[in-house]
């Protein structure tokens, strides 16, 4: 059995874009999303019921495409949607494209798009 107070510790560390893409990749393992996950006591149960939802697209990741030459406004809403510090969100809109949010609702997809879009970012919704 692992040191599960080891990898508390090492879960901890991640950073946000870390942890989404720790949580993407378990949800690949696994075959079940992560609110399946939580409304399911087991990974074992979900497996089933996860293949009719990845027919239709119901989790759009928000791109960065570019930063439209106003860098500063464009971080700060990178900080403000994501919640990553100075350095973490800067790093991101220098290394366009990148994935802003992945894996949110078409809505909320929109909502981001155009909050990076006021601010002068050109982006993508795939």
């Amino acid at each position: 059995m692992a040191d599960l107070n080891a990898l508390v510790d090492q879960l901890s560390e991640l950073t946000v874009l870390e942890a989404a893409e720790l949580s993407k990749l378990l949800e690949e393992k696994w075959g079940v999303s992560a609110a399946a996950a939580v409304a399911v006591a087991g990974p074992a149960a979900g497996g089933a019921g996860a293949a009719p939802a990845a027919e239709e697209q119901t989790e759009f990741d928000v791109i960065l495409t570019g930063d439209g030459g106003k860098k500063i406004n464009v971080i700060k809403e990178v900080r403000a949607i994501t919640s990553l510090g100075l350095t973490e969100a800067k790093t991101l809109v220098e290394s366009a494209p990148k994935a802003v949010k992945e894996g949110v609702s078409k809505d909320e997809a929109a909502k981001i798009k155009a909050q990076l879009e006021a601010a002068g970012a050109t982006v993508e919704i795939k």
